[in-house]
């Protein structure tokens, strides 16, 4: 038995040397989440993502991979963020009529709800004694992964809590969102679509494409120019106030 289990240990390593366990984990994980959330009759508060997450977790902990070289390995993968992010002008494209018709209200929403939402997460962490390194791994939050992690970068904040935040933020954003919309009786899926991108970046567009294909051109115009707005005007703002 333990011959057996040195073998499997021998061989976990090796394949921890490569990334093709990493991806194996990853891609398992989102299929099996994505299975689990249907399974569970799509539950707001609990997306596909989230799932995944929890079980990659619990995979690396139970076959104690390194993290770092789960992250190394996983990273052949985040090169695809960039092309699926940019896939998502084909509904643009489609909706652009609707998009058109609403561009006054859009461009006075976006660099408010952009400032604030990286504003009210750097001042909250400012007022609980954070680090610079911390703040600068918030105030990315709302912006989709791959602008964000270039922004965490350029900040010198850390990617991994970025990405943290930025699941927590997805998750929230999506939930609040689809709570006050009842609340307030808002139905229109334009409305609702550039709420979710704006807020909850790729979380969020998810679900709004889960709505309607309105929705979801609306919430990827949200993300996008959210991304776009903070990636120019952030770096800027820590230079200004010396973070």
């Amino acid at each position: 038995m333990s011959e057996l289990s040195a073998r499997f240990q021998e061989l976990l390593g090796l394949l921890s040397a490569s990334p093709v366990l990493a991806i194996a984990l990853t891609l398992g994980a989102f299929f099996a989440g994505n299975r689990l959330f249907r399974l569970l009759r799509r539950p707001v508060w609990l997306p596909p993502m989230l799932i995944s997450a929890m079980l990659v977790g619990g995979m690396i902990a139970v076959l104690a991979i390194d993290y770092s070289d789960y992250s190394d390995g996983a990273q052949w993968l985040t090169v695809l963020l960039g092309p699926a992010t940019v896939a998502l002008g084909v509904p643009l494209y489609q909706q652009m009529h609707h998009i058109r018709a609403l561009w006054r209200p859009i461009l006075f929403t976006l660099p408010v709800a952009a400032m604030m939402a990286a504003v009210y997460a750097v001042v909250i962490a400012g007022l609980m004694g954070a680090s610079p390194e911390v703040l600068a791994s918030l105030a990315p939050k709302s912006v989709t992964a791959p602008i964000a992690i270039g922004i965490t970068e350029q900040l010198g904040g850390s990617v991994s809590l970025m990405m943290g935040g930025l699941l927590i933020t997805g998750i929230l954003a999506t939930l609040f969102v689809d709570l006050v919309a009842r609340w307030l009786s808002i139905t229109d899926p334009r409305i609702l679509g550039l709420a979710l991108g704006l807020n909850g970046h790729a979380l969020g567009t998810a679900r709004a494409f889960e709505i309607s294909p309105a929705a979801g051109a609306f919430a990827s115009l949200g993300m996008g120019l959210t991304g776009i707005f903070t990636a120019l005007i952030l770096p800027l703002a820590f230079r200004l106030i010396g973070i």
